[in-house]
């Protein structure tokens, strides 16, 4: 499965190209088009529209059918809206572009989560997990330094049409190389259950809401924070690709090592709970602290406050989907995904178009970052508080409980 986790891997960083070129563009876009900031941030959250009201429809493609086609159609729909945007013009054409790149691209996480907890173990899935968040940062990050670059120098249509098309590869040694639907790790005879058992625990509750907050401060970055150092750091394109790179470098770095970290924490006797939790939690804290300074420090000093940003943002990413695959099993990994997708993913419609609109009314970024601090704090707090112990769910017992009512008896127990 090995050189499955690097096409996966890839995947991710291919996905996260994608939805952030629209931010890397965005300086070029909003004067080409004479947008406000509102319309930026309205054209940069459109992607969120569909991508998170898709994703419980998602978790339940790839639990229901052969996860192999469903990514397929999914990287090959996204890829198409990629190269198409090289020939839009108007504000609404992008609107409506973005909107199909949001469906593509959202059976992306419940297909990875039913893929690593089919094929993976418990001790296998937080490095298997850092591979995919490593992907994650270095989309920004290759998007920043190649495509910050290329942009500045040949102009960004010829960025999003060499991105679609080129990337439209990688189906090939997927079709050839993902296996098909086949015996699960684990947990054979779990049953299937719905939505409503899943919203029915506090740790899916939990996992919700963490969610949504690494995503504001994930999505806060990944679509404002080019135009931030252009525009409110006086950077320019060459400096912004290097500078915004370095920031999702040092994610990816710190996911593949927090990842390992945690897989031999647990190797070596500590539960899931204690590693998980801790990485989860000091990671969000930490997020949070050097996000408040950054919004505050001068020029001068502010990249030592903004790169630490990326190092605890993958420590706290590379653990939250391993959480979900635990907890959820095998059978019910993208199910659980979805709907902890479609929760977090209210935050790629909110971090946007709200830092748009805080910048229209006052000017600069401090509330945008000082906001995200605050989110990240609070996801802390879920992470650590809200999730239960981060063990396999008892769905059968869980199953029977909802049928029978939580303290009644099944007929077929009762004694004449």
């Amino acid at each position: 499965m090995n050189r499955v986790l690097v096409l996966l891997g890839l995947s991710v960083l291919i996905n996260y190209i994608d939805r952030s070129n629209l931010s890397i563009a965005a300086p070029l876009i909003k004067d080409e088009l004479g947008l406000s900031p509102g319309q930026l941030g309205t054209l940069l959250s459109a992607f969120f529209w569909t991508y998170g009201l898709m994703q419980i429809p998602a978790g339940w493609l790839a639990d229901h059918f052969d996860v192999k086609w469903v990514f397929a159609a999914g990287f090959f729909l996204w890829s198409a809206a990629t190269a198409s945007t090289a020939f839009l013009h108007g504000f609404l054409a992008l609107i409506v572009i973005r909107i199909v790149l949001g469906v593509g691209e959202s059976v992306a996480f419940p297909s990875y989560s039913n893929i690593l907890g089919r094929y993976f173990t418990e001790s296998r899935r937080g490095f298997a997990n850092s591979v995919l968040i490593a992907g994650l940062a270095l989309g920004p990050a290759f998007g920043m330094l190649v495509g910050g670059t290329v942009v500045s120098r040949f102009g960004w249509r010829p960025f999003f049409l060499v991105v679609g098309v080129g990337c439209l590869l990688w189906l090939v040694p997927w079709v050839a190389w993902m296996p098909r639907r086949t015996a699960v790790l684990g947990q054979t005879s779990e049953p299937i259950v719905g939505i409503r058992e899943i919203l029915c625990q506090r740790s899916a509750w939990g996992t919700c809401l963490g969610q949504f907050c690494l995503n504001y401060t994930l999505y806060f970055l990944v679509t404002w924070l080019p135009f931030y150092l252009v525009r409110a750091r006086s950077l320019s394109m060459d400096q912004m690709a290097r500078v915004g790179a370095l920031v999702f470098l040092l994610h990816s770095v710190s996911a593949l090592t927090s990842g390992k970290l945690a897989d031999r924490w647990i190797a070596a006797g500590a539960s899931a709970s204690l590693a998980r939790k801790t990485l989860l939690g000091g990671g969000a804290a930490g997020l949070g602290a050097f996000l408040a300074a950054a919004a505050l420090v001068p020029d001068n000093v502010f990249i030592w406050f903004l790169a630490p940003v990326g190092i605890f943002n993958g420590m706290s990413g590379c653990n939250c989907w391993a959480v979900t695959q635990t907890l959820a099993g095998p059978k019910l990994a993208g199910r659980w995904a979805g709907v902890q997708n479609f929760v977090g993913n209210f935050a790629g419609a909110v971090s946007p178009a709200l830092t748009g609109y805080l910048l229209g009314r006052t000017g600069h970024f401090y509330w945008p970052f000082l906001i995200a601090a605050a989110v990240a704090w609070i996801g802390a707090g879920s992470w650590i508080f809200v999730v239960g112990p981060i063990e396999p769910v008892n769905w059968a017992k869980k199953a029977s409980r909802s049928r029978f009512g939580a303290d009644a008896t099944p007929a077929t127990a009762v004694q004449p």
